[in-house]
């Protein structure tokens, strides 16, 4: 930028997963580099959320916000406690990551703070005095570069497929950092309803075994979690299978769900529609299984098997038991 500006914020919603945390920090620290800013890491939870101990050693400061009113179904609460540290600070930006918490309140502490707000980036720069993101566009198929006029540029971006910080020879300063809650909320949540679930998030998972329309119906998806479980990972599935009622609508991956970027995607009777590809373009490796050679999945994949699942599935399981027994 052609002016230093002072910080650049990183807030860390607690409680995090650790791969989104690593991301979320690393984002947030070439950003300050690129701005040539102090990067403050802000860590702000109930008594009992993550250390800051590991923090500093990606950030110029950490500040510690401890309140048990910091709990993740009272977004009032945190929008109070980011504006007033937005206030204070300064900054040129803010980043935050993509749980659901952070995407709901990154253009309403965009708006308290008279910035500008932009959400699933996948790259973050500075030129030319503004912050700029780019995401993916059209289902996938072409990337936008934007660029944020309002400051603070308050982003929330794709944390776990980024990079880690890097570690620093000495950390940074930990401080606490006092905040009282207003008494009034304007907002107030009423009933929460949970999905059951095992292990870890979509999101967060670093396998997903993935299944389509093209399994031709639910009794597939329980082949699929007995595989999911062999390999400890998750299970997902496509927008189609979940409209159809074959699986949850937690599992489902794509441009209208869930975005994920695992170790492996193995995908089984998917057809690798761009809306599908835009939730898993950032997976490390992708593996896909199905019947039609000429299916756009095989397009996006390292690795590519035309087959029936049913072929497929049971003796792969078998063998990985095997192996990793």
């Amino acid at each position: 930028m052609s002016e230093p500006v002072s910080t650049v914020i990183t807030a860390l919603i607690s409680p995090t997963q650790e791969r989104a945390s690593a991301g979320l920090m690393g984002a947030g620290q070439r950003l300050s580099e690129t701005v040539g800013a102090e990067h403050v890491v802000v860590a702000c939870g109930p008594e009992d959320s993550e250390s800051a101990s590991g923090l500093a050693h990606g950030a110029d400061r950490v500040l510690l916000v401890r309140s048990p009113a910091l709990v993740r179904d009272r977004q009032e609460v945190w929008l109070q406690c980011l504006t007033r540290m937005g206030s204070e600070l300064n900054p040129a930006a803010i980043v935050l990551g993509n749980d659901a918490l952070s995407q709901e309140i990154t253009p309403r502490l965009a708006h308290r703070l008279g910035g500008a707000s932009i959400g699933d980036a996948q790259t973050l720069t500075a030129e030319e005095g503004h912050i700029s993101i780019t995401r993916s566009v059209y289902g996938g198929k072409a990337m936008a570069k934007v660029k944020l006029q309002g400051t603070p540029a308050v982003v929330w971006v794709r944390a776990p497929s980024m990079d880690p910080a890097r570690g620093r020879a000495t950390p940074g300063q930990i401080e606490e950092w006092d905040f009282a809650t207003e008494p009034e909320m304007k907002i107030q949540l009423l009933e929460t309803q949970m999905d059951a679930g095992e292990g870890d998030r979509l999101e967060d998972a670093r396998i997903i075994v993935s299944g389509g329309r093209g399994l031709g119906g639910p009794e597939p998806f329980e082949k699929l979690k007995e595989l999911a479980k062999v390999l400890k990972g998750q299970t997902a599935a496509s927008r189609a299978a979940c409209d159809l009622g074959w699986a949850p609508h937690s599992w489902q991956v794509g441009q209208t769900g869930k975005k994920v970027a695992p170790q492996l995607y193995l995908a089984s009777g998917i057809s690798g529609a761009s809306q599908h590809i835009m939730g898993i373009a950032d997976s490390k490796a992708i593996a896909a299984i199905n019947t039609d050679p000429n299916a756009p999945i095989f397009k996006h994949c390292q690795f590519g098997l035309v087959e029936d699942f049913h072929q497929v599935i049971g003796p792969l399981q078998e063998k990985l038991a095997e192996l990793l027994a």
